[in-house]
Parts: C-alpha cells; structure tokens; sequence
C-alpha cells in the first residue's frame, strides 16, 4: 500500500476531514454502547445535514481475473469514491482494517474509513490502495 499524494494533500482530503467531523459529532451526542445500526442512521443524517453525497448498505462487485467473484455490501459509498465501515465494538481488532484493505483491492475503490463507535472516543482508521 502507498499513501497517495497530490500537491502535498491526502487522496479525498476535504471531503475525509467531512465525514471525520460527522462521525464526532454522532459520538459526542450518542456515546458509545448503542448498536452499528444506531450509528449507521445517525451517520446517515450527520452526513446528509452537511450535504455529503452518500449510499447506505451498497452492493459492490468483487471481482477475480476481471469477472464476479461475488458481492460485498458496503456500509456507506461516500460520493462514489470512499468506502466507510461501520463498527460498535470495545476495540478494534488488525481484522476489519485487513478485511477493509482486501475490499478496496476487489472493488477498485482507492479510500476506505473503518469507524468504531463503541469506545470511549470515536476511533477511525483510514486505508488506501493503490495499484502500482
């Protein structure tokens, strides 16, 4: 995996700071201990008050040798570039940033945010791939 650079600024810079800033203010005014739907709702309206594009529980086409493989239902498509993954767990295992790398690899999406609300604070961990 590469970090990609544009003019010294992340891939999707503006529109990550966007959804990081919905996704504190969801857990400051739920906390945490509610379930992934809970969140998934209260993101969904987050995301719409401030006007960001987005699709909940997306099919996405996983694709082996340019063929379909199978599917995988995203959480969130944001403006048809960023994968968001939704989670409510006291921690997070190596796993689900394994498993949000290998969707991105199988779906052609270059961004994806894994996002726990169920710690203490808000945790996100951002992921790319790129192709070399």
């Amino acid at each position: 995996m590469k970090k990609l650079m544009d003019d010294d600024k992340w891939i999707y810079e503006d529109l990550t700071e966007s959804i990081i800033g919905c996704c504190y203010r969801v857990h400051n005014r739920l906390g945490s201990g509610h379930k992934e739907s809970v969140y998934q709702k209260a993101l969904s309206e987050e995301l719409s008050q401030g006007g960001i594009e987005h699709e909940r529980e997306v099919h996405l086409k996983v694709k082996y040798r340019k063929k379909v493989a199978g599917t995988y239902r995203a959480d969130f498509v944001v403006e048809g570039k960023i994968i968001l993954e939704i989670k409510a767990v006291s921690s997070m295992p190596k796993q689900y940033e394994a498993q949000l790398v290998h969707y991105l690899k199988s779906t052609g999406f270059s961004l994806g945010l894994l996002i726990n609300f169920g710690a203490r604070s808000v945790q996100i961990r951002r992921r790319i791939w790129t192709v070399s």
